[in-house]
């Protein structure tokens, strides 16, 4: 099969979706830009603030990407291109896209306050309890693993790291005149493309050459201020301009894969036990990103929907943000499926599949005059930015939790409601993680991060529940992930049991206990025999 057809017919179906489906769940949930929304009603210049569609969508988009849609994709090709492509499409306009929508629509209408906020209005505040230490617990994993990600990129690849602090400085610069000297958005997005550009120049001119240590320890520092200063600042400006990277990225590949129209060699199904690896649960948790993810609902509700001008853009941001990373996910597919099994191993041997993406992307591109050489460090370059940037603002993220943890209800504050305390440990403890090494606490991710997706289904029905409107469209996504990851979970301790890696065994436990209490807490809601109060329908 050519490759081309399969981008093709992946495109089209998403665009379907995104019309059809999409338009479904404005009607359904009455979206309606009347409602003021919190970005307006509580703007504080620090996290809530409105921002314009095209940048809200580049950080949205940026913070969600990660390297999670190229990796997971990958990965899951050991059961074939089909079966992958299948789950991208649909779990990406059933899946991935319902819970992004929702989590930032729901967020909105609860004042921008996190899923855990939205699970204490519709199902109590023990289960806001239960399911902060859930989230923040997988934050923490997901600060350890980026953190060891974009450290040992800046190890390897010296390049990129001063690319990186130099976007930095740009992004910084840039917010400063869009936001307080008025230069309009696209005057100062074209130059700001251009000395992107000139940042990726002399990055590559002038490396900078560190231990992984020690990248470790200047990322914990950055992340910490990164968390705490207004978003203007460094948050929107620097998302927006990163997204410009992987548009670029993406259009690149589409360009390359139109005029080489390369064959897909590899298997289309290869079987169910591949490997001892059962494709369910195995391959429902292992593409992640590119068709549904949790981390996602915390960025929704944790950041973007403090940021959403106007109601009707959630649909844009939320639905349309998870489909275009669903295309990002069947290019990732593509780059490996047109390889030889042979050629195909050799460059997951030779640095995972980041390195099987980034020559995949360099090959196509060189089909229009870019260098393989140039195309291929311009995509680890991209990948990179976006890895940095899903780490700070997890540590975003998780900082808003623990802070939401210690509110009282009263709204008195405490030390440990302090955002540089919050932050301050928030960043301790991830890094302590993160110097245990990335292959210690990885295994857990996917699953803790695809259960961290049912969850924030079982919010946002519950909430639906509560306000009397329909939840069809969320019951059968979130049984289904309940199902994937408890499987998982079961799976993953019963190895890590027989292996003697207890610390993942604890994890593993702890998450999948809290997960089984939220849900026995929310049985009255969902059966609808408790009807608490809420936040606006």
């Amino acid at each position: 099969m050519n490759s081309l057809t399969l981008l093709i017919v992946g495109g089209i179906i998403l665009l379907i979706g995104y019309i059809s489906y999409g338009g479904y769940l404005v009607k359904k949930w009455g979206v309606n830009d009347k409602n003021v929304t919190p970005a307006h009603t509580k703007n504080d210049g620090v996290d809530y603030m409105p921002a314009k569609t095209p940048v809200l969508l580049g950080h949205h988009f940026a913070s969600i990407a990660g390297a999670g849609p190229i990796v997971g994709p990958i990965q899951a090709a050991i059961f074939g291109w089909i079966p992958v492509t299948l789950w991208i499409l649909i779990g990406g306009i059933f899946f991935g896209g319902v819970q992004d929508f929702g989590s930032l629509f729901a967020s909105i209408r609860h004042d921008g306050k996190s899923i855990g906020e939205i699970i204490e209005a519709n199902i109590g505040r023990k289960g806001k309890k239960l399911f902060a230490i859930f989230a923040w617990l997988t934050l923490l994993l997901v600060i350890a693993a980026f953190t060891n990600i974009v450290a040992a990129t800046f190890a390897s690849t010296p390049q990129a790291a001063s690319s990186s602090l130099l976007f930095i400085l740009l992004a910084i610069v840039f917010g400063f005149l869009v936001y307080r000297k008025g230069v309009p958005l696209g005057i100062g997005s074209v130059i700001g493309v251009i000395f992107l550009m000139v940042c990726m120049y002399l990055g590559m001119k002038f490396p900078i050459s560190l231990s992984k240590e020690t990248w470790i320890i200047i990322l914990l520092g950055y992340i910490f201020i990164a968390s705490v200063t207004p978003v203007w600042i460094l948050l929107q400006p620097r998302d927006y301009l990163n997204s410009f990277l992987l548009y670029a990225m993406i259009i690149g590949a589409v360009l390359g894969i139109v005029i080489t129209k390369p064959v897909i060699q590899m298997s289309g199904y290869t079987g169910f036990n591949v490997g001892g690896n059962y494709l369910f649960p195995i391959l429902f948790v292992t593409v992640a990103c590119g068709a549904i993810s949790g981390f996602h609902s915390l960025v929704g509700s944790g950041t973007s929907s403090k940021q959403l001008d106007k109601e009707s853009d959630a649909k844009k941001i939320g639905y349309g943000g998870m489909l275009i990373e669903s295309l990002l996910a069947i290019i990732a597919i593509i780059t490996a499926t047109y390889l030889g099994a042979d050629k195909l191993k050799e460059l997951l041997s030779q640095g995972g599949p980041i390195n099987v993406f980034a020559d995949g992307i360099a090959n196509f591109m060189n089909s229009f005059g870019i260098p393989f050489e140039l195309g291929k460090s311009f995509t680890a370059l991209s990948i990179s930015a976006f890895a940095l940037t899903s780490l700070d603002t997890s540590t975003r993220l998780a900082r808003f939790i623990f802070q939401e943890y210690f509110d009282s209800k009263e709204g008195t504050s405490t030390v440990l409601t302090n955002r540089y305390v919050s932050t301050g440990i928030t960043v301790a403890f991830g890094g302590t993680l993160a110097f245990m090494g990335y292959s210690v606490i990885w295994p857990i991710f996917g699953s803790a991060n695809q259960l961290l997706a049912a969850l924030a289904l079982l919010a946002i029905a519950a909430w639906l529940a509560n306000t009397g409107k329909s939840n069809k469209m969320i019951l059968g996504p979130m049984v289904f992930m309940f199902a994937v990851t408890i499987t998982a979970l079961i799976l993953l301790i019963k190895t890590n049991i027989a292996t003697g890696k207890f610390i993942i065994v604890i994890f593993a436990v702890l998450l999948l206990a809290l997960s089984l209490v939220l849900l026995a807490q929310s049985y009255d809601v969902l059966s609808g025999k408790k009807i608490k109060s809420t936040k606006k329908a």
